[in-house]
């Protein structure tokens, strides 16, 4: 049963060495430098001063990660709900309806439609497509981003 006196602490206390006891007068820290100051951290690849090793090793290859196209999904579930049969799902209602962001580009991924809609996307999933053209709509890819 939750009361007062049995409530768990949501702050823990921080631990203050030096204070005596049976470390002496210095707690384990050692004497004086960095690690031995109250806020005294060291971040886990710090060497000292020495020239780190990300910037002692060379840079090789290349990495398409910059350059990739990267879609925002709307499935037809949502589509499903928001639009009427017949129709003509653009961009610009996509946004209006907040089914995507302005300026992304979007992919149209499958899920359960029972409306013949006609759709513009950059993208869409063979499953999504199927299921739309079986239905009586329309997909058209636009290239332009």
């Amino acid at each position: 049963m939750l009361e007062l006196n049995n409530l768990t602490r949501l702050k823990k206390d921080r631990k203050r060495v030096g204070r005596g006891g049976s470390r002496g007068g210095t707690s384990g820290r050692g004497h004086k430098g960095q690690k031995a100051r109250t806020s005294g951290t060291v971040r886990a690849y710090y060497e000292g001063g020495q020239m780190p090793i990300s910037r002692r090793l060379p840079k090789r290859g290349f990495n398409n990660e910059l350059f990739k196209t990267r879609y925002e999904v709307v499935g037809l579930d949502k589509l499903e709900m928001i639009f009427n049969t017949g129709d003509s799902i653009t961009r610009e209602m996509l946004i209006n309806n907040n089914c995507i962001k302005d300026g992304q580009a979007y992919k149209i991924l499958g899920g359960t439609l029972s409306k013949k809609l006609t759709i513009e996307a950059h993208a869409c999933s063979q499953s999504a497509r199927q299921l739309i053209e079986n239905l009586g709509g329309e997909v058209k890819i636009i290239q332009e981003r």
